[in-house]
């Protein structure tokens, strides 16, 4: 009993650091610290959007192919926002590297939904 009790802590433990780990990694990504350093701009934002997202998002961000976007700063966080638009890990959502400025303006928009 009690060596079941060290193994789950230990398992716990480790998926905690991998947690951490994956999260600071993202922090210290060049492209991530570049587009946290920017000062967005929710107009501009909107015009990338527009482009580039609301062909699934909708032209009001409420969702068709992809899902609703109102409140999504609320569910993740400015890192997991960048890393969702940049990573295409969430087909059908296509890989998508907007440069710093731009990608600090898609997120003032996507946090004044």
């Amino acid at each position: 009993m009690q060596r079941t009790v060290v193994t789950l802590l230990a398992v716990l433990l480790l998926v905690v650091l991998a947690f951490l780990g994956v999260h600071l990694l993202r922090e210290t990504d060049p492209y991530v610290k570049d587009v946290l350093a920017q000062a967005g701009d929710v107009q501009r934002g909107e015009v990338m959007f527009q482009m580039n997202c609301a062909g699934c998002h909708g032209f009001d961000a409420s969702g068709l192919v992809g899902p609703n976007l109102h409140r999504v700063a609320s569910r993740k966080s400015r890192i997991g926002l960048i890393h969702q638009v940049t990573s295409g890990s969430t087909p059908p959502m296509p890989q998508f590297q907007p440069s710093p400025q731009e990608m600090a303006d898609l997120l003032e928009y996507l946090e004044s939904l």
